[in-house]
């Protein structure tokens, strides 16, 4: 969803220019209107390049269409031409949506990666994308259709309320549509848990319930995780202590952050919501230690490893962590090896060490 969001907020300012001409075109007529809405779009191309030290092409268009075919309608006398407008603007959107979504390379997809470069997007976004580029090039059309019908037979009224406020209310419903049903999905998967199977390079290779991927001794099931070593800048480290009611190594201290990347989350998702979800963290910078396999007799994992620096309070979250409190690095040797710790932890603090990420 963040791709689309994203693609949406590319999209619309382009089309505000539309919507002033005809807030503009029912107080003071069409010229004035038009002058306006001309206005407002140069304006707003100025404000965009100001931003983001670039000319935003779409706005370009926008502008461009406004002042042809508004001019040929007023040189004709014949509004026609400018009703149309909005049509051919979508029938350029229209094609490279379709280029995009059913063919080999998506524009949209390679013009949104320019805004999120530091965002890894996962086979299963890439699938999402695609799917959502299809729904909104059959919206697409549709409103088209609408649009040039509406501008030959049906009032002007009428016609600036379908290519404008119709053409917002089709997206925003298609998007709010889609942010419900995620919800409902994921409120689902509360009661059993669904995660991502991966292979050994952490490519998607199916799903499986929580409970198929721990104690399931015949086929352990391997799923990824996220953890995260948190630091504070005098050096000490922050550990996190499970409850008991935990399945696996209960009433033991562990990482600060861990949990299972969700069906359909990114490595940085997981993180972020791990991290505000135990101990209340955010605006955190991680920094990627390594990936590796992590198995017990109780199922498999393909560990993310992070580490991160804060001089944040710590609110611990009581349904997930029982106590969280940073321990000075000799005060955690100490307690190496007398149970105190989970296996995982230990394991994960060598690793630490022998990197010199500790000392």
């Amino acid at each position: 969803m963040r791709l689309n969001k994203r693609i949406l907020q590319n999209l619309l300012p382009g089309l505000l220019p539309l919507f002033i001409f005809i807030l503009a075109d029912e107080l003071w007529g069409t010229i004035i209107g038009l002058y306006v809405a001309i206005g407002f779009g140069v304006i707003e191309l100025f404000f965009t390049y100001i931003r983001s030290g670039k000319f935003e092409k779409f706005i370009l268009i926008d502008i461009g269409l406004l002042v042809i075919l508004g001019g040929i309608s007023i040189a004709l006398e014949n509004e026609i031409f400018f009703k149309l407008k909005p049509a051919l603007i979508e029938l350029i959107f229209a094609a490279i949506l379709a280029f995009s979504a059913f063919g080999k390379r998506n524009f949209i997809y390679e013009m949104s990666m320019r805004y999120i470069r530091d965002v890894q997007i996962s086979p299963l976004a890439e699938r999402k994308l695609n799917q959502s580029l299809k729904v909104l090039f059959y919206l697409t059309l549709i409103h088209i259709i609408l649009v040039l019908y509406s501008a030959f037979f049906m009032s002007t009224e009428a016609w600036g309320f379908i290519s404008g406020v119709l053409f917002y209310l089709l997206i925003l419903g298609y998007f709010g549509f889609e942010i419900l049903r995620e919800r409902i999905k994921r409120k689902k998967m509360n009661y059993d848990e669904i995660l991502p199977v991966v292979d050994l390079d952490g490519i998607l290779r199916g799903t499986a319930p929580r409970k198929d991927c721990h104690f399931n001794p015949k086929e352990k099931l391997l799923h990824p995780v996220v953890h995260m070593h948190v630091f504070d800048y005098s050096g000490k480290i922050l550990l996190q202590h499970r409850p008991k009611t935990k399945e696996v190594q209960p009433d033991k201290w562990d990482t600060a952050v861990g949990g299972h990347i969700s069906y359909g989350e990114t490595i940085e998702e997981a993180l972020t919501r791990e991290a505000r979800e135990e101990l209340g963290l955010t605006g955190f910078k991680a920094q990627f230690v390594e990936k590796y396999l992590w198995e017990t007799e109780v199922e498999k994992e393909l560990v993310f490893t992070f580490i991160c620096q804060t001089s944040q309070d710590i609110i611990t979250n009581k349904e997930e962590v029982t106590e969280a409190k940073f321990w000075k690095l000799t005060d955690v040797r100490k307690m190496l090896g007398k149970n105190q710790f989970t296996p995982n932890f230990e394991n994960e603090f060598a690793r630490l060490e022998k990197r010199g990420m500790v000392k």
